[in-house]
């Protein structure tokens, strides 16, 4: 990129030199790959059409560590990159695919093993399953000493075999049929997927957008809580709750805080 008048020996510098520029496309934690294709697009590095279609294909780039994903959603890993016009979206999707992999290495998600050497089915199931769940707490709060708690809340629903019940992935479940509309409505709550955490217990089938890393270790290391419930206080945290009734009197409280602004 030629920003001003340059002298022909100049030019000539910085073409041998290989001065190529450089686009910064900033993911941030929880993009899904939807709004990762969007950035990319907004960084002028090519069509969301492009990087979605990548995205929801090139599965072999995470197969060794999930095996059954189906996109390479939850992998694409948040964080602040430096691409060039001249890389594809198969080299885009593949740093951040790299990115991943040495934090999930960093956390003891994953281990290296020796080329030709498989992971355990139960290695591969443990971090798929790590994922998603925290692609739903990720989503779920911003306040990164609150995502423990609310990973507590969804291991205590697994365990007793409930709901999750989890927004996010109705939202999610929407962007995948191309459906939602910026907002939820009670009605959305019986929409039909595998994604839905209202209609079909346990964890989706895959996660519902890219989580850091505090996220990833919150999924590993839930709280050890009697928590079956959450809801915003309005003020960005959360109040949690052991018992319905008690959450029925947080649901309450945050419907005053909302109403009074």
């Amino acid at each position: 990129m030629f920003e001003k008048s340059e002298t022909a020996l100049d030019v000539h510098r910085r073409l041998a030199h290989g001065d190529v520029y450089f686009h910064t496309v900033v993911i941030p934690e929880g993009f899904n790959m939807f709004d990762i294709a969007q950035a990319i697009q907004n960084a002028g590095l090519g069509s969301s059409e492009e990087f979605l279609k990548v995205a929801t294909s090139d599965t072999a780039l995470i197969a060794d560590l999930a095996p059954d994903a189906k996109t390479l959603e939850g992998y694409l890993f948040p964080n602040t990159y430096e691409f060039t016009r001249m890389q594809t979206m198969q080299d885009m999707a593949a740093a951040m695919v790299k990115q991943f992999r040495q934090v999930a290495r960093e956390i003891g998600l994953a281990t290296d093993v020796p080329n030709g050497v498989q992971n355990t089915g139960a290695q591969k199931i443990d971090l798929q399953r790590t994922v998603a769940l925290a692609s739903i707490i990720e989503k779920e709060t911003a306040a990164p000493e609150e995502r423990p708690l609310v990973a507590s809340v969804y291991c205590n629903r697994m365990a007793q075999h409930e709901a999750l019940q989890a927004d996010p992935s109705v939202i999610y479940a929407e962007l995948l049929q191309g459906s939602y509309g910026g907002a939820l409505h009670h009605a959305d709550m019986q929409f039909k997927s595998a994604y839905n955490t209202y209609t079909h217990p346990g964890l989706p089938p895959g996660p519902i957008g890219n989580p850091g890393k505090i996220s990833l270790e919150a999924a590993m290391h839930p709280a050890d809580t009697d928590y079956f419930y959450f809801v915003s206080n309005g003020n960005g945290h959360h109040r949690f709750a052991h018992s319905l009734e008690e959450h029925n009197k947080n649901v309450a409280a945050y419907r005053k805080v909302m109403a009074g602004k």
